[in-house]
């Protein structure tokens, strides 16, 4: 397999080598590191041509990596069921500057940006309805990013009784427990609730 995609990466190398900054091999996969402006037409390719025919559109993932001046990666990722290959393109973008959105290229891809979108806060230029998919309409921030709070001080749930969906200040149900962290097949050295018989 690792033969056949380096004549892949040979081959792409040589016909569209200016549409991509780099290509690498691992774990049996091709990626191709390419910029914004170039994406559309190095994506058009890879559907379109004969030798790759990855028609296929199989995702779209953020990567956020807060200290980079470009702090996200956009990464794609395509299969040609012809070729039984799978290709991984990337891109960086920071928080401002829109990708090109790639519906009119791959239309499937229209959830996937609407989802990064709306975990990532990454934006799509171009896309037909750039709006949230996954958190509810009043949501504030992008829960995917490192720098999202992991404990709100609000939290979303429907009521039957209202009929519709409240927010609440955060409230932790659970009591603070101590754990011992003795290993279950030894026992403890107290009676777990529920387990009054069974010492007895």
């Amino acid at each position: 397999m690792s033969q056949a995609l380096k004549e892949l990466s040979d081959y792409l190398t040589e016909v569209k080598g200016d549409l991509f900054d780099g290509a690498v091999i691992a774990y049996d996969e091709l990626t191709l590191t390419t910029q914004p402006s170039k994406l559309i037409e190095l994506m058009t390719f890879l559907r379109d041509d004969s030798q790759c025919q990855f028609v296929s559109f199989i995702d779209i993932c953020g990567v956020d990596w807060p200290g980079r001046p470009e702090r996200f990666e956009v990464v794609y990722h395509l299969l040609s069921p012809r070729q039984n290959f799978r290709i991984r393109v990337s891109i960086s973008t920071s928080e401002d500057v829109p990708v090109p959105s790639l519906t009119a290229v791959y239309p499937g891809a229209d959830w996937f940006e609407r989802e990064a979108y709306d975990l990532f806060g990454i934006l799509f230029s171009g896309h037909p309805d750039l709006r949230r998919i996954l958190t509810d309409y009043g949501f504030e921030g992008h829960p995917l990013r490192k720098d999202f709070p992991l404990t709100g001080f609000v939290e979303v749930r429907y009521d039957d009784e209202v009929k519709r969906v409240v927010y609440e200040p955060v409230e932790l149900r659970q009591e603070f427990r101590n754990f011992d962290f003795l290993s279950p097949w030894e026992g403890t050295d107290y009676v777990l609730p529920g387990d009054e018989k069974a010492k007895g």
